[in-house]
């Protein structure tokens, strides 16, 4: 299971499809390319369900009070899914797992690394927007990263 922050406004907010449709949905592509997972084989939910915008009307990070607001429909989707995986994509995603199960992990420290939470394995991976990937933490090292979920759910 893949969490990631919220819909995007070019993608996933227009296609109703999680990383689809913009930068991010096809970094994100080419990451599950590079495991040979396909979409049909993963569920990709958000941390937050709506779409927060700027007063420009772009997209922006969710506040706390949003997170917090969505965690009760995050947890539904948990108990639903019962994932035995779940890959965090983005510090906002790593976030809303305290409101479910506190933990201190942190995405500067603990991408990549496989951890144990509420009885589950996770991963927190990097976002795979334009701005992360142009950033020092490039596609190469979202490419090993991502090797790690193709190990894990091998």
């Amino acid at each position: 299971m893949f969490i990631g922050e919220a819909p995007g406004r070019v993608g996933a907010d227009r296609t109703r499809r999680p990383f689809f449709g913009d930068k991010s949905g096809n970094n994100f592509q080419t990451l599950l390319d590079s495991i040979e997972l396909s979409r049909d084989d993963i569920f990709i939910t958000s941390a937050v369900m709506c779409s927060p915008r700027s007063a420009t009307d772009a997209n922006r990070r969710p506040r706390r009070t949003e997170i917090k607001n969505c965690s009760s429909y995050l947890i539904r989707v948990l108990d639903l899914i019962q994932p035995k995986v779940i890959a965090t994509l983005g510090g906002v995603a790593l976030e809303a797992l305290t409101s479910i199960a506190y933990h201190e992990f942190r995405l500067k420290t603990h991408a990549g690394e496989i951890l144990d939470w509420n009885g589950r394995t996770l991963l927190p991976l990097y976002h795979p927007s334009p701005q992360v990937v142009a950033a020092q933490r490039g596609l190469a090292l979202q490419l090993k990263h991502f090797q790690t979920v193709g190990k894990l759910i091998a």
